[in-house]
């Protein structure tokens, strides 16, 4: 039986963590920075841990995870 492919668009935006979470970017941090505090965009910029109704379909995507 051939190897599973993974989906290319979702491997490059997200990430397994150590104990089989996705990790994902978050969005608002490409431009009209100039209204945003600095508070909110330093936690624009920190990963974030994708939605358990998502995982799934995730999971259907990216076979290694």
């Amino acid at each position: 039986m051939p190897k599973m492919k993974s989906n290319k668009s979702a491997a490059k935006r997200f990430s397994v963590t150590g104990t089989g979470k996705f990790r994902r970017r978050r969005q608002n941090l490409r431009h009209i920075l100039t209204k945003k505090s600095a508070k909110r965009k330093r936690t624009l910029g920190q990963p974030a841990i994708v939605d358990s109704a998502n995982e799934r379909s995730l999971r259907r995507m990216l076979p290694y995870a």
